[in-house]
């Protein structure tokens, strides 16, 4: 079965200070799948990530996102491009004096012409999939770290997107949280057919999301393939990674 490329990656590099931090990065990310980027902290994740949100710009290389070069499109087409995109940061980033259905809410509210009443009924089915229904009129301090972290996911697929990054989605979660919150994200990408991209340091996670590793050591692609050809790996970094993580 021939994979659809949903992401390619070729030859991306970066410098921040006059220091390397991505160099000659080249990988890519399928239709469908839920591809993690794992490395030691400061081998470039975020980097890569503010790259791929376009929040940083190319210096070289080549960033390819649903067959658009990011790097030679108009401000429109680049709008148009993340409307199909959802990020679910690792803080939540909810604003604390909106309620859960108004944070939810105000992607639509900014970037559509749909009625009170249809956004409303859309926050509500987002709030239906991940399981916090009750939660729609507390405000995020109100929120324990797991419900905080399914409300944050519910605003980033609020617009039905094609692609979902995830920024450390775990990270500071209890173990039986995490579980949850890695079934919910399994869940999601089978209900709405989403492609995932995660940056995370839990390994735990990663056995459990994971159908595609793409290992980054000192700002380079040391390994990229299948979760189980990540297990079965020779490279130094990958093996050490694991090993640490048993």
């Amino acid at each position: 079965m021939t994979l659809r490329e949903i992401i390619k990656i070729k030859s991306l590099s970066a410098s921040l200070g006059g220091r390397n931090i991505l160099s000659d990065i080249s990988f890519n990310v399928y239709d469908k799948e839920i591809t993690v980027i794992l490395g030691r902290s400061g081998a470039g994740k975020s980097v890569l990530l503010k790259h791929l949100l376009g929040l940083m710009d190319i210096q070289e290389g080549e960033v390819v996102i649903f067959g658009k070069d990011i790097a030679e499109m108009q401000e429109e087409e680049q709008k148009r491009l993340y409307f199909q995109m959802g990020v679910f940061y690792q803080n939540g980033g909810l604003l604390n004096a909106l309620t859960v259905g108004e944070n939810i809410a105000l992607p639509l509210e900014q970037n559509s012409n749909l009625s009170h009443e249809l956004i409303d009924h859309i926050v509500w089915s987002k709030l239906k999939l991940v399981n916090l229904l009750n939660a729609y009129y507390l405000y995020p301090s109100q929120l324990s770290g797991g419900m905080l972290k399914r409300a944050a996911l519910a605003r980033a697929i609020v617009m039905d997107p094609l692609l979902l990054f995830c920024d450390e989605p775990g990270a500071g979660l209890d173990p039986i949280s995490l579980v949850s919150l890695d079934k919910l994200i399994l869940n999601l990408r089978e209900q709405l057919g989403m492609s995932i991209v995660v940056v995370t340091h839990e390994v735990s996670s990663i056995f459990r999301i994971a159908d595609r590793i793409v290992f980054i050591d000192s700002g380079q692609v040391v390994f990229q393939g299948t979760l189980e050809e990540a297990l079965q790996a020779q490279n130094k970094q990958v093996k050490n990674y694991f090993d640490t993580a048993k």
